[in-house]
């Protein structure tokens, strides 16, 4: 059983860098932080699990049964990460490009402590609390700001950062893909690619920090597994479940931001107008809602909203919504392996989409175009899409953000080609200053 204590927090803002800062000193950290993003469908403000009690690790074989058993079993709120090659447990794939990142295939803890921050209120849960835990660690938690002026700067070296695929080998790979289209083998895939740095070491905190400050998006997470690092500024969700109700918000369509106001506003109304872009996002939606549809109830499957176009610091996005609602002997885990991976990482047709991707990328996606989340003691969820996000394996010294697009019919190699380095230029920004 958990101990719950609920406590008044004056100033949420400033409480929520002291918690980050203070959950620094464990090996599993799971931080979950909405910006104060006014989305549809938010829980919290901000999330914090650290300490486990009980874990799983594995790598794709039998992983969403493995998942399946051990949710069953405690019944109780689980934090962790869904990498994408647990494709290859859903369908008869496989995954054989170069990983210099090495992440487990699945993750999930139990937390011993658990911080739920909404408005000015926070809850602690706490598993296998002593005495007076609570009040200590609450007492160090709003200390803990004197301490974060003397966080450690950046080591004093400059981090040199390699493309996985060079410009002219990615117009290649695109046009290859594009033949594919032309031919009928899919309508559409998203095609990433990686910027890596060895022998590198980097201070995750800070890095996270840098990066969730310049990009303030709605599903923000901090994630330490030991020596294995993710620092994400996700805009998107990937699935939610709310009692019955399921949801899904796919993104598809992008466009820079400017600082001048009516450039910025023609600039939305520019991506929400463009039909490629709301192609891209159509044929994502369908995806989805045939995905969703696996474990429906019948005539359940909605689509909320259509290419509705969001704007955040760095870029707008065009986002759907698509929801759905189950049985209640429908098993939570079962609505997650028939929709994974996410339809906005893979393409349409799913499976030939997903083929077609591994044999043109050259570096295996791991935790990238993955999912973070939580499953919830009532078997709720919620879980982001890992894009916008830099990967650390400390042991490895190796650091690496990946970055993609939809290929469509309609695409321009060069024009996809400036859209990467769009979507990587906040990832390139924190570790290079």
């Amino acid at each position: 059983m958990r101990r719950l204590t609920s406590v008044h927090i004056s100033n949420p803002e400033i409480f929520k860098n002291q918690l980050l800062l203070w959950s620094q000193k464990f090996e599993e950290i799971v931080w979950l932080d909405s910006n104060h993003y006014k989305h549809s469908y938010a829980n919290y403000d901000a999330v914090l699990a650290v300490e486990a009690f009980t874990s799983i690790q594995t790598d794709y074989h039998d992983a969403f049964e493995q998942l399946k058993t051990y949710q069953t079993s405690t019944k109780d709120w689980l934090f962790g990460y869904l990498s994408y090659d647990l494709k290859n447990d859903v369908e008869a794939l496989t995954s054989k490009n170069f990983d210099g990142l090495q992440f487990p295939e699945l993750c999930f803890f139990q937390p011993k402590k658990l911080f739920l921050l909404k408005g000015n209120t926070l809850e602690m849960q706490y598993l296998n609390f002593v005495a007076d835990e609570v009040e200590d660690d609450l007492q160090t938690i709003t200390s803990a700001v004197s301490s974060s002026t003397t966080e450690k700067s950046s080591e004093d070296h400059t981090i040199k950062i390699k493309l996985r695929i060079h410009k002219d080998e990615y117009f290649q790979k695109v046009n290859t893909m594009l033949n594919h289209i032309h031919r009928g083998d899919i309508y559409e895939a998203n095609f990433c690619q990686e910027f890596y740095a060895e022998q590198t070491s980097i201070h995750p905190f800070e890095i996270y920090n840098k990066l969730n400050k310049i990009s303030k998006p709605p599903f923000a997470t901090f994630i330490r597994l030991y020596d294995k690092y993710l620092l994400s500024a996700s805009p998107e969700r990937y699935i939610k479940k709310e009692g019955n109700k399921i949801i899904s918000q796919p993104i598809k369509g992008t466009a820079k931001r400017s600082l001048h106001k009516d450039e910025d506003f023609q600039l939305k109304k520019g991506l929400s107008e463009d039909s490629k872009e709301r192609s891209e996002n159509v044929m994502i939606v369908d995806l989805v809602r045939n995905d969703l549809s696996k474990t429906a109830t019948k005539g359940s499957v909605k689509v909320e909203e259509l290419c509705e176009v969001y704007s955040f610091k760095q870029v707008h996005q065009m986002i759907s919504t698509v929801t759905s609602e189950i049985d209640d002997t429908m098993h939570p885990v079962d609505v997650i392996k028939t929709t994974f991976p996410m339809g906005s990482m893979t393409g349409a047709p799913k499976i030939s989409a997903m083929r077609i991707i591994e044999e043109l990328e050259e570096t295996k996606r791991g935790l990238y175009s993955g999912a973070v989340g939580y499953f919830t003691p009532e078997s709720d969820f919620d879980f982001n899409v890992v894009i916008r996000s830099i990967l650390y394996n400390a042991s490895e010294q190796y650091v690496s953000y990946s970055v993609g697009g939809a290929i469509t019919a309609k695409s321009d190699p060069l024009k996809e080609y400036e859209e990467c380095l769009l979507k990587a230029k906040a990832m390139r920004e924190v570790l290079e200053n």
